[in-house]
């Protein structure tokens, strides 16, 4: 079963074998794991499948560039993305933090500035999340398995506790149907994605019960389920 609370994973697409596992090397030595991948069609699908802490980007790589995987990225996740190019004109600096991008850094780049980048930008990312987590209208309270909206108590079963806790810690990433029952039960039983399609209803039942102009949970067609509301804060 996936650990939720796995150490921050970190995406590094780079097509130069010698730089993509100098970055994996001084990444892990800083206690991140990695996922290197080295072709731009295959950046989407691996974002869908297990949403990384952070998106290290090369700007020309083979299948789809680096621009144009940020601005999709962009349509459905803000995951913090750093572009790394050996191109060095303004017009793709500027293009580059348009579309999307937190941060941009040129080759030929020190691999120690790239692991000093990446912890601000998670700093940043924390410091954002944790006032989220003030001014949150959703308090998931873990010890005593509780969540509240607004201040009233929702009468959850355990499975749909979990998904919420699950959907609400990243406001904007897909989670799919596999990786939310990866995280519903602790005692391995055979399901299908149905169940989880069962408690997202009864899930969103409850939650529209307490302001029902509200998209709290959206469906992504094909893919899974995301939360639209606010990130909760967790005690």
């Amino acid at each position: 079963m996936e650990n939720i609370n796995q150490p921050q994973q970190i995406m590094i697409v780079e097509d130069e074998p010698k730089l993509g596992q100098l970055l994996v090397d001084y990444l892990q030595a800083e206690g991140y794991t990695t996922h290197w991948l080295t072709n731009g069609n295959d950046v989407i699908p691996a974002v869908h499948a297990h949403p990384p802490a952070l998106i290290l980007l090369d700007l020309m790589l083979p299948g789809c560039d680096g621009l144009t995987i940020c601005r999709e990225l962009r349509r459905f996740t803000d995951i913090p993305v750093m572009m790394v190019t050996a191109k060095i004109e303004e017009i793709d600096r500027l293009l580059g933090l348009e579309i999307g991008a937190d941060d941009y850094i040129c080759k030929p780049y020190s691999p120690r500035e790239v692991v000093a980048r990446v912890k601000t930008i998670l700093r940043r990312c924390l410091r954002r999340q944790e006032q989220a987590n003030d001014e949150s209208p959703l308090h998931i309270d873990e010890p005593r398995f509780q969540a509240s909206y607004q201040g009233q108590i929702l009468d959850l079963t355990p499975a749909e506790f979990r998904l919420l806790k699950i959907l609400a810690s990243q406001p904007g990433n897909v989670f799919s149907r596999e990786q939310l029952l990866d995280n519903l039960y602790d005692d391995y039983r055979v399901v299908t994605d149905r169940t989880i399609d069962s408690h997202i209803k009864n899930l969103r039942r409850k939650l529209e019960l307490l302001e029902g102009d509200k998209a709290f949970i959206r469906s992504v067609y094909g893919v899974g389920y995301r939360w639209e509301a606010e990130k909760c804060k967790l005690t």
